[in-house]
């Protein structure tokens, strides 16, 4: 197939597009804001089934422009996704999320895409009661703004399928995490510090229940969806095993042999959710679906990786990545890249 892929340069999309370039063409349009990363995608750069359109999903001409007619599938992950930063100002979020997905489905439609899957999350059914599930009988009750405009995409998605009869599908997965994850998210932020023993920042008590999925399981799960599952349907990814943010922690810095005493509490979040979870039965019974890699092994996997690409890390935080055609090809070469 022909994948329309949004947003690829970012942690998930680029773990999906190392996945899906075995046996699809993939085009990549990405906007590559601070969270797009082309060294993400170092891997396939060169494969023959993959190329790079830089564009803004909010911007119809230049989706309409890239997009082939007739094309496969649009995969859309582009977003904005950090929660601190919606709190800040949610306008972007508004922007990208929301007007970007409408966008996608109207210049979708017109270029007679044949299925659109939208990549949506497991905080548009907002805080969790202590021992509830996110499943497909459950209200969409966002609390930030970020799950907010996520909920908001959902409605325009089903909107689309409703009126227009479009082919698209929904994903709500839990917390990813593994390689290649900007270094503001949790994980990768408490890695990287713990690794220079540098203070982590806990939010509040630390007892905010999250069920974290490896970003390598969620993408099969994706790509199993995106080829078998049906229109109009929503799935639900996740590990199965919730943990407060505190446990994590203290067990991310059992594995790196650091003390405990790095665990720094800060002033909480805004509206912090107290619980995120996941009910996947549904992928499972209908398309086979489970994750494969254990918390713990993938954690272990994670912090190795951190640990050993302390460089990424630091062109991360410097914003020096943003300079990675210049670097690879120079720049009469960049901008014919770009294009």
């Amino acid at each position: 197939m022909t994948l329309f892929v949004t947003g690829g340069a970012g942690f998930i999309g680029s773990e999906f597009i190392r996945q899906a370039i075995a046996r699809h063409r993939v085009i990549n349009f990405d906007k590559l804001t601070y969270a797009g990363n082309l060294e993400n995608l170092d891997a396939v750069a060169a494969h023959p089934n993959y190329s790079l359109v830089t564009g803004d999903v909010c911007d119809a001409a230049a989706v309409a422009e890239a997009l082939p007619e007739n094309c496969d599938a649009v995969v859309h992950f582009a977003a904005e996704s950090h929660v601190d930063r919606s709190i800040l100002s949610a306008e972007e979020f508004v922007r990208t999320n929301v007007v970007g997905t409408q966008v996608m489905l109207d210049v979708a439609r017109h270029r007679k895409v044949k299925r659109f899957l939208h990549i949506s999350t497991d905080e548009v059914g907002g805080d969790m009661d202590p021992d509830g599930w996110l499943n497909n009988a459950s209200p969409l009750r966002p609390s930030s703004p970020y799950a907010a405009s996520k909920t908001a995409a959902e409605h325009f998605v089903r909107a689309a399928v409703h009126t227009f009869g479009t082919d698209a599908v929904i994903t709500r997965t839990s917390n990813n995490y593994g390689p290649y994850q900007f270094p503001e998210k949790l994980l990768p932020l408490a890695i990287s510090n713990a690794v220079e023993n540098r203070p982590i920042p806990v939010y509040g008590d630390g007892m905010q229940v999250r069920d974290w999925i490896h970003v390598a399981d969620n993408c099969r799960a994706l790509l199993m969806v995106l080829e078998k599952g049906r229109a109009g349907a929503t799935y639900h990814m996740g590990g199965g095993n919730p943990l407060p943010n505190l446990a994590v922690l203290k067990l991310l810095l059992k594995i790196l042999d650091r003390p405990e005493s790095l665990l720094t509490s800060v002033t909480d979040r805004l509206g912090h959710d107290r619980r995120y979870a996941v009910d996947f039965s549904d992928t499972t019974a209908e398309l086979g679906w489970k994750p494969e890699i254990s918390f713990e092994e993938g954690l272990r996997a994670t912090a190795e990786w951190y640990r050993g690409n302390v460089e990424w890390v630091r062109r991360c935080r410097s914003g020096e990545y943003r300079n990675y055609y210049e670097r690879m090809y120079g720049e009469r070469e960049a901008t014919a890249k770009k294009i």
